[in-house]
């Protein structure tokens, strides 16, 4: 039995740097599972977001929003799930940002799109949320060395931070298991990747915690 087995749909989440994509490869490549990726790059106005915040963020929202409800369309139109299937998004990401970057009436005009797609997503049978230190995402966003991504402040990364952590540990209602991803190097380390593998198949309640620190 592997995890997918246990969890056919699988989804990697946290902010900008936490290694998701990385993490939903190496866990895909070992349990032979179909991978699912967030195409940030397509997304035409990003490059502006983060020049210009202010005028940007709605565009740039809307697109991600539809990027990903239509991939997720696609998802359940195929057959994903016969190995189990890995992503590193999941529709309710967008909230997220969405509050944190639009204005009161954007939001308003966000919400009513979002509830609108958010009942054709598949609902992931597991989350692994990667909590990590502000200074280790930015250590990261700096290694990858994506052009317009340079520009993120140390502020917008800790907002961001923040808004993940209040959602997994208050608003999120189902499986989940939140990782302290600031003492292990899952991303290198492979006896570290088994180790989480070992914590996922012990789950038994919706939300449980892998501190490796305290292993």
């Amino acid at each position: 039995m592997n995890i997918f087995d246990k969890y056919p749909y699988i989804v990697i989440e946290g902010p900008i740097g936490c290694g998701k994509s990385t993490l939903a490869g190496l866990l895909a490549n070992q349990h032979r599972a179909a991978i699912f990726n967030e195409k940030a790059e397509r997304n035409p106005f990003l490059p502006k977001f983060y020049e210009d915040m202010k005028h940007y963020s709605l565009p740039t929202q809307l697109f991600f929003l539809f990027q990903r409800a239509n991939q997720l369309e696609e998802l359940k139109q195929k057959d994903f799930f016969r190995n189990g299937v890995i992503a590193d998004f999941f529709l309710q990401k967008d909230p997220i940002f969405a509050r944190l970057n639009l204005d009161d009436e954007e939001f308003k005009l966000y919400q009513q799109i979002y509830k609108h797609l958010q009942l054709k997503a598949p609902v992931p049978d597991l989350v692994i949320y990667l909590q990590t230190p502000v200074d280790l995402l930015r250590k990261r966003v700096e290694k990858r060395n994506i052009n317009y991504e340079q520009t993120i402040s140390t502020e917008y990364l800790e907002k961001i931070a923040a808004s993940y952590s209040n959602y997994f540990h208050n608003q999120h209602k189902s499986n989940v298991l939140i990782v302290n991803n600031e003492n292990i190097d899952l991303l290198e380390d492979s006896s570290a990747l088994n180790m989480m593998v070992d914590r996922i198949m012990s789950i038994t309640s919706i939300r449980e915690y892998f501190n490796p620190q305290f292993i």
